[in-house]
């Protein structure tokens, strides 16, 4: 795969290993919403001026993307997914399989948080989170939340009943290995390869 400077008419920035066995069908960019969308929103809210605009469209697109790389996945008649950090790396940094035919499409939801994949498999799937390998959950004791420590050093609360992330907790420096809940259901605890013991309250 290819990505270019549209902006130029130059050969390709960088070329890199797609990773799949066949061809590939859709490509998604975790900012393409907010890139899409630029000043405007689901608010309506009207601009004065071309430099408002493109300063509310930039302040959308840092907020959006925080301070992690742009994030790209790619859907494969090979039946999976890949999911790619392009300014980081020219290789995958993950492969995600679960579909039983060609993956025709992938589209991040407009947080970045989400990817939506659709197969001729008969099949769509949600995939979210995490961008590295999950360590340890842990449930909350009326069983609605999970808690989930990760080697991409984040903490998330999951919501099981709506299914949605309920809270993302920064603060650790490396990869999380253990989490676990306090039976009251009030705190719940964090270690990592950083040597810190966070003690979260609800």
């Amino acid at each position: 795969m290819d990505y270019w400077n549209i902006l130029g008419t130059s050969p390709p920035q960088s070329s890199m290993s797609s990773g799949h066995g066949h061809w590939v069908n859709s490509l998604a960019l975790s900012t393409e919403y907010v890139l899409r969308t630029g000043a405007f929103d689901h608010t309506g809210k009207q601009y004065t001026s071309p430099e408002e605009m493109k300063e509310v469209a930039l302040e959308r697109y840092k907020k959006m993307k925080g301070n992690a790389p742009e994030r790209l996945v790619s859907g494969s008649d090979d039946f999976t997914m890949f999911l790619w950090e392009p300014a980081d790396s020219k290789h995958p940094k993950t492969r995600m399989t679960g579909h039983q035919q060609l993956v025709n499409h992938v589209y991040f939801s407009p947080d970045g948080q989400w990817v939506a994949s659709a197969s001729f498999d008969k099949s769509v799937k949600l995939w979210n989170g995490h961008v590295d390998p999950v360590y340890q959950i842990s449930w909350s004791a009326d069983s609605r939340l999970l808690f989930i420590g990760s080697k991409d050093s984040t903490l998330k609360v999951w919501d099981i009943r709506t299914h949605k992330l309920k809270q993302d907790l920064p603060g650790h420096e490396d990869e999380v290995f253990a989490v676990d809940w306090s039976p009251d259901g009030e705190k719940v605890a964090s270690g990592g390869r950083d040597r810190v013991l966070k003690l979260w309250m609800g």
